[in-house]
């Protein structure tokens, strides 16, 4: 079978000029925008040990994760498709910090299947997490960065969904669900299927209070007034879930005072990563598009396996996906085209003025095009004994 040398595999894209440049420019804005909130970049490693690349992390993880056999001792190993556990295992294991703790990282994740906005198996991805403490105050912090992180993008129109996956856990566990009742039921939930909801309900006989409560979180979803809805539904229900939903609207209460032109949606049946996290979870969107371009929430307790359980919460977005969805940018000329030349003035003042930040293209002898082909608004020109910049 006859095929293309140069075709890439399925999801694998590759970024030219000029968008891999604008691409790094944004890389350079969203880690300096992060320094400046405190958070410290991370390098995590891109290929490790299933046993830790792995451990503590959900099941769909495990089948986006392309595996391989170390050569040098026969053990397992994988190629990275979420840094999140690895930065993660970096705080509780290698940092050790008593105080909390500010990391951030960028860096290309690689999945076994197509995700996200155009089916990308290569995900550059980029993302935040605040160590070390378990109050609403560091979910605030983290949820402001990530839209942030947006506005930095070029991203202003988004609106976010927020939800709390304490308030689903504490209904199932005070209904006495078994595991398989509990995934059958998220499953419908996830799909908003309350005729199926319902009818599992029935069928499993729960007390008439608990299955009212698991019906209706199908409908809790919209604007603020869901809130009171809510403070009625779950009137029986117990403890931990009137804590979940206090939390969860404090948070609000915290971010409307904050962000007040960010357009907030409250969904108390959305259950992402809900074997992951145990607290707030929230996701960014931008009209038109039914994926998130952005995503989070709390996760503690994932230092435990490497020796210190911590509290965590934290979010991450695409590269691409961002770069994709920003601001129109329009391309420019920008650069000093100047003359090939070995004279000592010539190469004094195309070093000069690189050493001022300017982008300098020298021409090759007997090239094909001109400035305007490399890309260049200006040269450099020989006026006398001097040579000077031009606008062309």
């Amino acid at each position: 079978m006859k095929y293309n040398r140069w075709m890439l595999p399925e999801g694998i894209e590759e970024m030219l000029p000029p968008q891999a440049q604008q691409l790094e420019a944004l890389r350079r804005t969203l880690l300096d925008c992060y320094s400046r909130w405190g958070y410290e970049l991370v390098i995590p490693p891109m290929i490790e040990y299933l046993d830790s690349l792995l451990i503590g992390t959900a099941d769909d993880l495990d089948v986006q994760t392309f595996k391989l056999t170390d050569q040098l001792n026969g053990r397992m190993m994988g190629v990275r498709a979420d840094m999140t556990p690895q930065v993660a295992r970096i705080d509780a294991h290698l940092l050790k910090r008593p105080t909390p703790t500010r990391l951030c990282y960028l860096g290309s994740v690689l999945h076994t299947r197509p995700d996200g906005f155009a089916g990308s198996r290569s995900p550059m991805q980029v993302g935040a997490e605040l160590y070390g403490h378990s109050g609403i105050d560091s979910d605030v912090e983290i949820i402001e960065l990530m839209i942030e992180t947006l506005r930095s993008a070029g991203i202003a129109d988004v609106y976010m969904d927020l939800g709390h996956v304490g308030i689903y856990r504490g209904l199932v566990q005070q209904a006495g669900l078994t595991d398989q009742q509990e995934a059958d039921l998220f499953d419908a939930l996830q799909r908003k299927a309350k005729p199926e909801i319902s009818s599992m309900l029935t069928s499993w006989a729960l007390e008439p209070r608990n299955s009212a409560m698991l019906l209706g979180l199908a409908d809790l979803n919209g604007g603020e007034e869901i809130f009171d809805k809510a403070q009625t539904l779950l009137k029986n229900a117990a403890a931990p879930v009137a804590t979940a939903l206090a939390e969860l609207r404090n948070i609000a209460t915290r971010l409307r005072a904050r962000l007040p032109k960010l357009d907030l949606h409250y969904d108390l049946a959305e259950l992402r990563g809900y074997h992951y996290h145990t607290g707030v979870v929230f996701a960014a969107y931008i009209p038109g598009q039914g994926q998130a371009i952005a995503q989070g929430g709390r996760y503690d307790g994932i230092g435990k396996v490497f020796g210190n359980a911590r509290p965590a919460t934290g979010f991450s977005s695409d590269m691409r996906t961002l770069l994709a969805f920003a601001a129109k940018q329009h391309e420019s000329l920008n650069g000093i085209f100047a003359p090939a030349g070995e004279a000592a003035a010539l190469r004094d003042s195309i070093a000069a003025l690189r050493g001022q930040g300017e982008r300098v293209v020298v021409a090759l002898p007997g090239q094909q095009g001109g400035a305007a082909d490399m890309a260049c608004d200006r040269q450099l020109i020989q006026r006398g004994r001097d040579w000077v910049v031009e606008k062309i």
